[in-house]
């Protein structure tokens, strides 16, 4: 199964995002997102619902729990 890093970056890209546009949606600096998708650092859990809504994607989806994205 992916990792949180992965399926964020994956998300990302699937929405033609940056890494910057990533950052400043999240109230991020650019260097605190980046050391998300390289697994450095983690989002606490209220910034792990916020990702998860900003994709519409299940928690367990984007922390590489399941591989079912819907929310239910």
């Amino acid at each position: 199964m992916a990792q949180f890093c992965e399926r964020i970056k994956e998300l990302r890209k699937e929405r033609g995002l940056k890494q910057r546009e990533m950052a400043a949606e999240f109230g991020l600096a650019l260097n605190s997102y980046q050391a998300y998708e390289y697994a450095t650092r983690y989002p606490d859990f209220k910034g792990l619902i916020a990702i998860a809504d900003f994709f519409d994607v299940s928690l367990d989806y984007l922390v590489g729990r399941s591989e079912e994205r819907e929310r239910r």
